[in-house]
């Protein structure tokens, strides 16, 4: 993925960085306004690459969840609402997603959270989630 995308406390929905200023960030909205806003210092702001989700082995990057989502969902949306999907649907979500997810440290918010966010980029026209790493050629 290319572009910086960035999640900002209080703010619902995905924002990608176009521009830094002097002590705050110029934000564009995913959605389809594009609205554009500074975020000042007092903001919290998240890159999503910066995010990893527990397993019972060793954390997974944020971004490799999605790739795993989007081949299993062949790059489409998941057909599930965040706000009403069940506990038992949400855990067939995360099960896709990550199956070796840890069931006592990711929380029902968190997987809300991960549907959500994984709808707003499809819905944007993001599919590839990791860069591929550049194989040395064989000489």
């Amino acid at each position: 993925m290319q572009d910086p995308i960035l999640s900002i406390s209080g703010k619902p929905g995905l924002f990608r960085l176009v521009s830094q200023g002097r002590n705050m960030l110029i934000v564009e909205s995913l959605d389809s306004e594009k609205k554009r806003f500074p975020v000042g210092a007092r903001d919290r702001v998240t890159s999503l690459s910066d995010i990893s989700m527990y397993t019972d082995e060793e954390d997974v990057p944020l971004m490799q969840v999605f790739q795993n989502l989007s081949e299993a969902m062949g790059g489409a949306p998941v057909n599930l609402h965040h706000n009403k999907a069940t506990e038992k649907e949400l855990a067939d979500f995360m099960a896709t997603a990550l199956p070796n997810y840890d069931r006592d440290r990711v929380y029902k918010a968190d997987m809300k959270k991960l549907l959500q966010w994984y709808n707003i980029l499809v819905n944007c026209g993001y599919t590839n989630f990791v860069e591929e790493e550049e194989t040395p050629e064989a000489e």
